[in-house]
């Protein structure tokens, strides 16, 4: 044993869980077995994926302080809330834009993408004497395949892009300023995208697949990877993030004989450097990097939360955020939302059966002043460039902000974010990786807003030309909600080549069901509310009861 002990500013990190009345209790969890972290969060509020009746939905939540609870609503959620519910079957995956605190995407099993943005109003009177939930309505609807989406994720750098995972093993890139069809389209996957990762300045993306490979593509110019390696020798769940700025990305995933690992892997020829053996636990283990070079692995199912320190290609561990209650789903909010006058340098939210538990991660320190060490700057929520400047390849220069001051400052990517050129010939397809733009990007771009306040949506008239400079999208209500045929279905294949009739035949039966579904959903959500008020009626009659 060495009689030295590593020097170390972050040794002493801790977990610190919030009370129980700093949470939020009383949430109905999604049961869809689909893989991915249930919960997500930005700097103001977090979404969770619902165990809703009617199609799919999930929820809007303000997000809660390990101090001062959740603004605005309930410790304790009545058992009827304002949903996002315009999916029509299991929402999948949602995620926060790193550009609007209350702007958030979701996909689901009914191949849509939709884009909603939060009205801060919406939380007022909660629960009140006669208070009645209205559910969230999206801005923007993307028909993203006839196969379901799996996840979603925001462009770091570049407002306005987002990607998805969709069910032909391909990952999307969607312009929001011209949603008709990707940008960008990456190829390749032999089975289902486990999930992706960009870098921070979203030149790169990696990703993981049930095909135990681990790929890197440059998002720009599409096509099928530039780098492929063997990942994780097992099938489950396999996750991938990026070490921040370097170029190195860590893998969670499972060996032959079920063993959970974590793998450290440098970019440049998609070499691994480092493998750990964890457990033997069954659950997904979720990783989480922070800039201040700690990744955080939580396991679905575990009640604990491992931390290590990367220095030198190595992860040194530092402690184990010990529970015993299990997490189905745990996210971490953006590091510019963090306390640091409590010395806290990351936050996760660990979703349980039904409750949410933040959880602080805390550096002990004497002083009150500011600790410059522990806080680097983080990244600023003001985007680096626009979607149409992206995907014409213009350089990227990121732009952070100062924990101490808020003062925003910009700086030029390293070499780190941009792809090595391997040392030698490495794995994978032989195609360069270069910044060129796809034919679309020659395109005329815009350079859109992003949607205006809910209340503003409905009264302005959609855009003319989907070119045009402003982004303002129409909202869509459960009822706008379009159910594709079939495709084996003959009815809409006409024998003469009349496809005018057939669409025609097509739109009319999509009018049907569409009337169907607004119909259902209106007496789904009667029910619901008339069941709550069956049960606020026995509650008092209990009490009166008990008063005599």
């Amino acid at each position: 044993m060495s009689r030295f002990v590593r020097a170390s500013k972050y040794r002493h990190v801790f977990g610190q869980p919030a009370k129980k009345e700093h949470g939020i209790d009383n949430l109905k969890v999604t049961s869809s077995a689909w893989d991915t972290n249930v919960v997500s969060s930005s700097g103001k509020y977090i979404s969770i994926n619902w165990n809703a009746s009617g199609g799919g939905a999930f929820a809007i939540l303000p997000a809660p302080s390990p101090v001062t609870g959740v603004p605005g609503i309930p410790y304790k959620l009545p058992d009827i809330i304002p949903l996002a519910r315009s999916h029509t079957a299991p929402v999948l995956d949602t995620d926060w834009s790193p550009h609007s605190d209350t702007t958030v995407a979701s996909g689901g099993e009914d191949g849509n993408v939709l884009i909603w943005q939060v009205d801060p109003n919406a939380f007022e009177g909660w629960n009140a004497e006669g208070w009645t939930p209205v559910d969230f309505s999206p801005v923007l609807q993307i028909n993203a395949s006839q196969r379901k989406v799996g996840q979603v994720l925001w462009h770091p750098a570049a407002q306005h892009v987002l990607a998805s995972a969709v069910g032909d093993h391909t990952v999307k890139l969607w312009d929001l300023g011209a949603p008709e069809s990707p940008r960008a389209v990456l190829s390749g996957h032999g089975d289902a995208i486990q999930s992706l990762a960009f870098n921070p300045t979203g030149q790169l993306l990696a990703t993981t697949s049930r095909d135990r490979k681990l790929r890197l593509f440059d998002p720009r110019t599409g096509g099928e990877a530039v780098r492929v390696a063997e990942g994780h020798g097992g099938i489950k769940g396999a996750r991938v993030v990026w070490m921040g700025d370097r170029d190195r990305i860590a893998t969670t995933g499972f060996s032959r004989m079920s063993d959970r690992q974590v793998g450290v892997w440098e970019i440049g020829a998609l070499k691994n450097l480092k493998t750990i053996t964890l457990d033997q636990s069954a659950g997904v283990v979720m990783p989480f990097w922070s800039d201040n070079n700690i990744l955080f692995l939580a396991g679905k199912g575990d009640g604990n939360i491992r931390y290590y320190e990367y220095e030198g290609d190595n992860l040194y561990a530092l402690d184990e955020h010990k529970s015993s209650d299990p997490q189905r789903g745990m996210c971490f909010v953006p590091r510019r939302a963090v306390n640091t006058s409590e010395c806290e340098i990351a936050r996760a939210y660990k979703l349980t059966t039904n409750a949410i538990e933040p959880i602080a991660f805390i550096v002990p320190r004497k002083s009150d002043s500011f600790q410059s060490d522990i806080f680097p700057p983080a990244p600023s929520i003001e985007p680096s460039l626009t979607s149409g400047e992206f995907f014409s390849g213009k350089p990227i220069s990121l732009k952070f902000v100062s924990l101490e001051t808020g003062a925003v400052s910009s700086a030029a990517a390293s070499s780190a974010t941009s792809f090595p050129q391997a040392s030698g010939p490495g794995p994978g397809p032989t195609r360069s990786a270069t910044a060129s733009a796809p034919q679309s990007a020659q395109s005329p771009s815009s350079s859109p807003i992003i949607a205006p306040p809910l209340s503003k949506v409905a009264s302005e008239p959609p855009p003319t030309s989907t070119a045009a400079s402003a982004f303002t999208p129409t909202p869509v209500s459960p009822a706008d909600v379009q159910i594709p045929p079939s495709r084996s279905s003959s009815k809409y294949i006409s024998d003469d080549g009349k496809a005018a009739a057939a669409a025609s035949a097509m739109q009319e039966d999509n009018d049907k069901l569409s009337a169907e579904l607004r119909e259902a959903y209106a007496k789904i959500r009667n029910l619901e509310l008339q069941v709550e008020s069956l049960k606020t009626n026995a509650r008092k009659a209990a009490a009166a009861l008990l008063d005599n």
